[in-house]
C-alpha cells in the first residue's frame, strides 16, 4: 500500500500544475466583456451611422479617457496583484491603500485632461464631452482595484456578474439617449452610470464574498502608502508611456486633419485593437498574470512551461484572426458601419499586424512584471513612446492616415520586439520546435488560397485558408489531453 501511494502522488502534483482552471475563469470574464463590448459596438455603430463628426469626438473623448484608465489600471494593479499574493499580509489594508492612491491619481489624471483640452481649445461640446467620458471611465479604475481582490481568490464568476448587470444598465442608458437625439455630453453620462454600479458592485462582492479582513486604513497604514507609492510610480510611469504611444497619433491626426479623418481611422482600430484587448485584458492580466506572479514564487519549471505554451497558443491564434480581418476588410468596415468608412477599409489591412505584435508583447510584460523587471520594462515603453512621437510628427503631416498607420504598427513591432527578445533570452520561451507547426499551418494556408483564389470564388479561397489552423487546434487539444492522461 505505501508503494502505491507513493508512485501516485507525484501524478497528483504533476495533474495540478496542468490544471489551473484557466479556461473557466477566462470564459467567465468573456462572457461579461462579450456583452459589454457588443453593447459597445451597437452604440458605436449607431452613433457613426448618424454622424462621422460625432463618432470622431466621442473617439477623441474615449482616447483621452484611456488614459486615465491605464494609469490607474495598469499603473497599480499590477503591483496589487503581487502585493495581495503575499501570505501573512493585512489584504483589507492593502486594497485600502491601492485604492486611495488611485483615487489621486485619477484626480491628477482628469485635471491633466482639462488642462490638455483648453490648451487644444476644442468646442465647448467637445470639452463637457472629454470630462464627463473621463470622470466615468475613472470609477472604472477605482472598481479594478476591487476586481483584482476578486481574482485574487480566483472569485471570476463574480466579477463577471457585476460586469454584465453594469454594461446592460450603462448601455442602456447611453443606447436609449442616443436613439432620442439627446446633447452628446447627457449620452456620455452611462459611463458614469456603468462604472458607478461596477465601483459598488466590486466593493460588496471583495468584502463580503471573499476571504478579506475587511476594507482598513490605520495610522500606520497611511505611514506605509507613501512607501506604496513609491514602490507603485515605476508602474504609473510605464502605464503613460505605454497608453502614449498608443493614444498619440489619433492627437497628431485630429489636430491635422480634424475629427472626420479621426472617424474614418478609429472605425478600423476599434476593430483590430479589440482583439488585443480582449486577449490582454481578459486572459493574461485578469486570470494568468496572477497565476505567473504565483508560479514564478512557488514553481519557476511550471513557470516557464506555461510561458512556452501560452507563445505558441497566442501566435496561433493571432494568425487567422488577422487573415480574416484583412481578406474581409472591406465587407466588415461596409457592413458595420457603411460605405462612408472606406477609407477605413484600407486601413485595416495595415493595422491588423499589429495584433500578434499586441498579443506577443503584452505576454513578455506580464512575464516580466511576474519577475519584478518593472523598470527595464518602463525603458522599453519610454523607448517605444520616443520612436512613435517621431513617426508621428513625420510620417501624419505627410499624409495623415497612412501615416497614422505606420506609425502605430512600427511601434508596436519595436516594443514587442524588446520585450519578447528579453524574456526569451532570460527564460527561453521561443520554442523552435513547437512553433513549426504553426509555420507548417501558415504556409498551407497560404498555398490553399492563393491556389484556390485562381477560381475566383473568393469565399472558398479563404474558408481553404482556414482549414490548416483547425488541424492545429485539434492537435493542440490532443496534447492537452494527453498531458491529462499521463497525469492521471
Amino acid at each position: 500500500m505505501a508503494h502505491t501511494q507513493e508512485n501516485t502522488s507525484p501524478p497528483e502534483k504533476k495533474d495540478a500544475a496542468y490544471s489551473h482552471g484557466i479556461l473557466a475563469k477566462f470564459l467567465h470574464l468573456a462572457g461579461a466583456q462579450w456583452l459589454r463590448d457588443g453593447l459597445h459596438t451597437v452604440f458605436l455603430v449607431y452613433l457613426a451611422r448618424q454622424s462621422t463628426s460625432d463618432y470622431g469626438e466621442f473617439m477623441v473623448a474615449f482616447g483621452l479617457a484611456s488614459i486615465i484608465l491605464f494609469l490607474g489600471e495598469f499603473g497599480l494593479n499590477q503591483p496589487l496583484v503581487a502585493s495581495l499574493s503575499k501570505k501573512f499580509t493585512h489584504k483589507g489594508d492593502i486594497l485600502a491603500q491601492y485604492t486611495l492612491l488611485k483615487g489621486g491619481i485619477l484626480t491628477a489624471g482628469w485635471l491633466g485632461v482639462l488642462i490638455f483640452v483648453v490648451w487644444q481649445d476644442y468646442t465647448p461640446g467637445l470639452t463637457n464631452l472629454v470630462l464627463v467620458i473621463s470622470a466615468g471611465v475613472g470609477l472604472e479604475a477605482l472598481a479594478s482595484s476591487f476586481f483584482v481582490a476578486i481574482r485574487v481568490e480566483g472569485r471570476q464568476d463574480l466579477e463577471a456578474r457585476i460586469r454584465a448587470v453594469a454594461a446592460i444598465l450603462g448601455y442602456g442608458w447611453g443606447l436609449s439617449l442616443l436613439i432620442a437625439g439627446a446633447a452628446p455630453h447627457w449620452i456620455a453620462l452611462f459611463k458614469l452610470i456603468e462604472n458607478g454600479v461596477n465601483l459598488a458592485g466590486g466593493i460588496w462582492m471583495a468584502l463580503a464574498k471573499t476571504d478579506f479582513e475587511g476594507l482598513t486604513l490605520k495610522r500606520k497604514s497611511l505611514a506605509r502608502t507613501w512607501a506604496t507609492a513609491k514602490n507603485g510610480a515605476v508602474f504609473v510611469l510605464m502605464a503613460l508611456a505605454a497608453i502614449l504611444y498608443n493614444k498619440a497619433n489619433v492627437y497628431f491626426l485630429q489636430g491635422q486633419a480634424g475629427p472626420t479623418k479621426v472617424a474614418q481611422y478609429s472605425a478600423t482600430w476599434e476593430l483590430v485593437d479589440g482583439m488585443a484587448i480582449l486577449v490582454s485584458n481578459l486572459l493574461l492580466r485578469s486570470v494568468l498574470y496572477p497565476l505567473f506572479v504565483r508560479l514564478w514564487k512557488n514553481d519557476r519549471q511550471e513557470f516557464a512551461r506555461l510561458a512556452s505554451d501560452c507563445l505558441r497558443w497566442l501566435v496561433g491564434i493571432s494568425l487567422p484572426v488577422m487573415f480574416i480581418l484583412y481578406v474581409e476588410s472591406d465587407r466588415i468596415i461596409g457592413a458595420i458601419y457603411g460605405g462612408a468608412y472606406h477609407e477605413a477599409m484600407w486601413m485595416q489591412k495595415y493595422l491588423v499586424f499589429t495584433i500578434i505584435c499586441a498579443f506577443i508583447h503584452n505576454l513578455a510584460a506580464y512575464l516580466m512584471m511576474s519577475q519584478g523587471k518593472e523598470r527595464l520594462l518602463l525603458f522599453i515603453y519610454v523607448a517605444g513612446l520616443g520612436v512613435n512621437l517621431v513617426l508621428c510628427a513625420t510620417l501624419i503631416p505627410a499624409d495623415p492616415l497612412l501615416g497614422a498607420c505606420l506609425a502605430m504598427l512600427v511601434t508596436k513591432a519595436a516594443v514587442a520586439l524588446a520585450s519578447t527578445a528579453y524574456c526569451h533570452f532570460s527564460m527561453r520561451i521561443i520554442n523552435l520546435s513547437a512553433l513549426a507547426p504553426i509555420g507548417l499551418a501558415l504556409a498551407a494556408g497560404c498555398g490553399l488560397y492563393l491556389l484556390l483564389g485562381l477560381t475566383g470564388v473568393r469565399e472558398l479561397a479563404e474558408a481553404a485558408a482556414l482549414i490548416p489552423f483547425i488541424f492545429l487546434v485539434k492537435k493542440w487539444r490532443a496534447e492537452i489531453k494527453a498531458r491529462q492522461a499521463a497525469a492521471a
